[in-house]
């Protein structure tokens, strides 16, 4: 009937009489017709593996590829070359979830110095292995904050955030009974005093807030964990992954959790994906983390070994129970971190955080001298800048496009530009050209 489905003729008849309806046709008589296709679908014809080859490198050949200095979330940073080749190795294409530790080692090996290189990179205890991507890393450990309250629901948002992580936290909190309410922008920051204000009123379970913010500034967060621990609030950071190896940690804030992407750590833009989200917290709240945690024994040889010694998941006690169903990251993407980290080291990611602050003032300084540019606000900023244009940003932008460049973010007045260490100084010079025009 199906040339590719398993059923057969009889198969269907049995499961169809089994739920009490007589054919395929009754069992969608709710679908409207007007949505139904009944034509045949348009499959191409059979085709050799170069030729299907071959149809999907023209269509590929239809990208525009643009030199990216857009940020906002996803930077264009090195992947080495020596990455691809070592997450093809057979000790870590095993299952992603290593259930069984004696055929899993490679996965639960990488796993645990995924979760050391993090809680340092961090400056926290403890790591878990790992999110989705920092969206919903940070949804999670809104979650976590209202969990770890004792009957308060409140959590409160930096207006400098992200507007894509800030619509994923309120997908999670409309179901959540978690009300989200967003603290002011002062002259692109955050405020202390608003923080202690919206805490003076009581119920509040934490706060988060972003660094570098969506702006790119680097924010000054003193007294910001007093205050939330004051009110037994908690402090939440959200934090470009790289940005880390040079900026103060969330755990020198006196961060209770903290949480991002760490795209920035070699992965490639991908358009979209896959990402990883990191969630790093202090030990009092290694319970109420979602994920895993893989540790370090010894087996009954005496040699080491690696096993999960805490999984607050779904599959493993009552799902109402559960700390999160968002179960884990599939790893691949945590063994791509892991590589990264280890091949770059911690002056290697200085390197790449100073040669990409060094870009990103170098472009900002040219476009101030052309007299079309001003800076949104007046902050330090690490490597993404929001500027303002004195003339058409829509033109501008579209402008870029056609001489090849992805000139930032559109923002309200001006562009929001990112530069990474692989951005030449003739490719900046290039875009401070076109924008003087």
């Amino acid at each position: 009937m199906y040339k590719y489905f398993p059923q057969t003729e009889d198969d269907l008849k049995v499961m169809l009489q089994k739920i009490g309806v007589a054919s395929l046709d009754e069992l969608y008589t709710e679908v409207p017709e007007s949505i139904r296709f009944r034509g045949d679908y348009q499959m191409p014809h059979a085709a050799s593996e170069l030729e299907v080859r071959q149809v999907f490198e023209k269509l590929g050949n239809e990208n525009k590829q643009l030199t990216c200095f857009a940020g906002m979330g996803v930077y264009d940073h090195y992947t080495p070359s020596v990455i691809p080749n070592l997450l093809q190795r057979s000790e870590f294409l095993t299952s992603y979830t290593p259930y069984q530790a004696e055929i899993s080692q490679g996965t639960l090996h990488y796993i645990f110095e995924y979760q050391s290189m993090m809680a340092e990179l961090t400056g926290m205890d403890i790591s878990n292995a790992s999110m989705y991507d920092g969206t919903t890393a940070c949804a999670e450990a809104m979650m976590m904050a209202v969990a770890a309250g004792k009957k308060v629901n409140k959590v409160l948002v930096t207006g400098c955030m992200n507007p894509l992580t800030y619509e994923v936290l309120k997908t999670y909190a409309l179901h959540q009974n978690i009300e989200i309410e967003v603290l002011p922008i002062r002259d692109g920051t955050t405020s202390l005093n608003d923080v202690k204000v919206a805490l003076s009123q009581g119920g509040v379970a934490g706060v988060i807030v972003q660094q570098p913010n969506v702006y790119g500034i680097v924010e000054d967060f003193t007294g910001f964990a007093e205050a939330c621990h004051e009110q037994k609030a908690l402090f939440i950071m959200d934090s470009v992954a790289a940005d880390l190896a040079v900026l103060k940690t969330p755990g020198e804030w006196g961060a209770d959790i903290a949480v991002g992407d760490g795209q920035s750590l070699g992965i490639p833009m991908q358009f979209g994906g896959p990402y990883v989200g990191y969630m790093c917290c202090t030990e009092k709240l290694i319970r109420k983390m979602p994920g895993r945690i893989v540790g370090m024994t010894k087996d009954n040889r005496g040699q080491r070994a690696f096993v999960l010694t805490l999984q607050a998941r779904e599959q493993h006690i009552r799902r109402q129970k559960a700390t999160s169903n968002i179960c884990s990251n599939q790893s691949l993407m945590a063994l791509f971190v892991t590589i990264y980290l280890s091949l770059m080291g911690k002056e290697g990611l200085k390197e790449v955080a100073q040669l990409s602050y060094a870009a990103a003032h170098y472009l900002c300084d040219e476009l101030l001298k052309t007299g079309r540019f001003t800076l949104a606000f007046d902050k330090p900023f690490f490597n993404e800048f929001y500027v303002k244009y004195d003339g058409d940003a829509n033109a501008l932008y579209n402008r870029l496009i056609d001489a090849g460049i992805m000139g930032g973010v559109r923002l309200e007045e001006g562009l929001l530009l990112a530069v990474t260490e692989k951005r030449t100084k003739e490719e900046i010079d290039n875009l401070v050209k076109i924008a003087a025009l």
